[in-house]
């Protein structure tokens, strides 16, 4: 299944909805009563399948086209968004930084998160190196607690697509990674969150990042350092991973730093991150 907050014509508020084919379809209106996702995963997995079943007894062009809305975040008021640094060795050499250690670990304030389409606004008075970072995003379905790596995906809810936009300036300036990633905007996610029986392997994805249509970052999710169950198994020693908690889980080689000349971010600029199996995520920059 696809979940996806909307903005409707009808309410000028994001409102869960959950894919119908190539529309989608308001919860309310398959008989729940759940404001956001994380309400949703918070109600356990019988409601997924309730929510199942209804959408199977809707004719097939039930619900309102993407076009017809505008999105929201895929999550929203999670518990605590977590990104994880230099989880591909060539984004951690492009940047010449060191990953032998362990995960590099950092949270993402809620301002920053942004819906698909959205516009991203570059604060280009305080830097002119704002770059993208095309990453796979995990959502926990159940509380996570000293978990094994063999049993770590049970706990996963879903996944979508992130883009971990990044002031590189202010990076390299400060010794922590959130407030250089947390400006308003700075962290698209979605279209939508596909629930885990959907995808049973997250380490066979392609992940790709366009600007302007020029392809940057091209990879797969299988040259991750650290999988997706040993990032969680890992984390989940030292904090118990909520419900809702959304872990970024790092970007492949391609940064826009890296390229010679360096590709930032500019006023007009349009970057779309897509990951198999999830589709497309678009955003739109201004300055």
């Amino acid at each position: 299944m696809r979940f996806a907050h909307l903005v409707s014509d009808s309410t000028d508020i994001p409102e869960l909805f959950a894919q119908n084919g190539e529309r989608f379809v308001a919860i309310r209106e398959l008989g729940e009563n759940f404001a956001t996702l994380q309400e949703l995963i918070a109600s356990g997995p019988d409601t997924i399948a309730r929510i199942s079943s209804a959408l199977d007894a809707l004719p097939g062009e039930t619900g309102i086209a993407a076009t017809e809305a505008q999105f929201a975040s895929a999550i929203l008021n999670p518990p605590i968004v977590l990104a994880v640094g230099l989880n591909y060795d060539e984004h951690a050499s492009e940047l010449a930084l060191d990953n032998d250690s362990g995960p590099v670990l950092f949270s993402l304030f809620p301002n920053s998160l942004n819906g698909h389409g959205g516009t991203v606004e570059l604060p280009t008075s305080i830097s002119e190196e704002v770059d993208y970072e095309g990453e796979l995003g995990v959502v926990i379905g159940r509380a996570a607690k000293n978990v094994t790596p063999e049993e770590a995906l049970d706990y996963v809810f879903g996944y979508t697509a992130v883009n971990d936009i990044t002031a590189r300036n202010i990076q390299f300036q400060e010794p922590q990674w959130s407030r250089c990633k947390s400006f308003d905007g700075f962290t698209p996610v979605g279209p939508v969150v596909v629930t885990s029986d959907e995808i049973p392997d997250p380490q066979a994805l392609s992940i790709t990042t366009d600007v302007d249509g020029l392809r940057v970052q091209d990879s797969t999710t299988g040259f991750m350092i650290r999988t997706v169950a040993q990032l969680i198994s890992s984390l989940s020693q030292s904090l118990t991973l909520l419900p809702g908690t959304l872990i970024s889980t790092g970007s492949p080689g391609g940064a826009g730093r890296s390229r010679k000349p360096p590709l930032y971010l500019q006023n007009g600029t349009e970057v779309t991150v897509t990951i198999e199996k999830i589709g497309a995520l678009k955003s739109h920059c201004v300055s």
